[in-house]
């Protein structure tokens, strides 16, 4: 039997318009085997691409680019810069602190009005509550992800505005799928808290007062990954379906044969 060479990770990049970039090769799944180098790729959006980011983007041979932003985001950011020969598929997902309104007043409220959405626990709430709501309103979504990926869509790319939320659990669905275990897909979810991955806080009013460390602190909760968030998908998962090969099965409708395919394009050889 001819001995496998292992993988040498490829060096992680520096983007200037495009944060929280990552290649997930490279995780083990618990049965020995590891996700694949150049296959499955995370970040933030690609709006502020620029043309040394576009062009390195364009070099990674990337099939489909799942942007699961929606049309807020769109138009707070704009549109993806375009990859040539790289399909583009818009998926919009609940984005974990929906409302235009509740955005102005991340961006633009006083100190009361964040406390009053934000204090006591209302901030990191509401991200458990929509990381439940992602997982049990969204099979539909995410049946057609990772079906896509075993038909033909890899290499691909998932993102978000942050590339922490919505193309987090996007990821972390398929990290299930073939075969990575929880604390792996955490350790790789809580990657997005690194300081040179992290979103930007966005305030119109960028004084020490604006960004002070009260208004730092209420903010957290919706800028930082925290394994509550995750943990509460999890949940869902269990409390819903049993387990993951359940929710995978009944939830996703994910046959046998497509998740082995699933695995026979992400995975390392067995």
């Amino acid at each position: 039997m001819t001995q496998q060479l292992p993988q040498t990770p490829p060096r992680e990049p520096v983007l200037t318009g495009v944060r929280n970039f990552r290649d997930v090769g490279g995780l083990p799944t618990t049965d020995g085997r590891r996700v694949r180098y150049g296959r499955l790729y995370r970040s933030g959006h690609l709006a502020h691409a620029t043309a040394e980011d576009a062009a390195f983007l364009g070099g990674l041979g990337l099939h489909t680019v799942f942007d699961f932003r929606n049309a807020a985001d769109h138009k707070l950011d704009g549109l993806d810069v375009e990859l040539p020969g790289v399909r583009n598929v818009s998926i919009p997902l609940s984005d974990p602190a929906d409302g235009a309104e509740f955005w102005r007043m991340v961006r633009d409220g006083n100190m009361e009005e964040l406390r009053s959405i934000l204090a006591d626990g209302k901030g990191t709430r509401r991200m458990v509550a929509s990381y439940r709501a992602i997982i049990l309103e969204r099979t539909a979504e995410h049946s057609r992800v990772l079906h896509a990926l075993a038909e033909d869509s890899v290499p691909a790319l998932m993102h978000c505005a942050a590339g922490k939320d919505r193309a987090g659990l996007s990821i972390a669905v398929t990290l299930l799928a073939v075969g990575v275990g929880r604390e792996t897909v955490e350790a790789d979810y809580l990657k997005s808290n690194d300081a040179h991955r992290r979103y930007r806080i966005r305030r119109s009013d960028t004084s020490p007062a604006g960004l002070s460390p009260e208004v730092l602190e209420l903010l957290n909760p919706l800028f930082g990954a925290q394994p509550e968030y995750l943990a509460a998908a999890f949940a869902a998962i269990d409390e819903t379906w049993g387990g993951t090969d359940r929710y995978l099965a009944e939830g996703l409708g994910l046959a046998p044969a497509t998740r082995e395919r699933l695995r026979e394009r992400l995975l390392d050889e067995s």
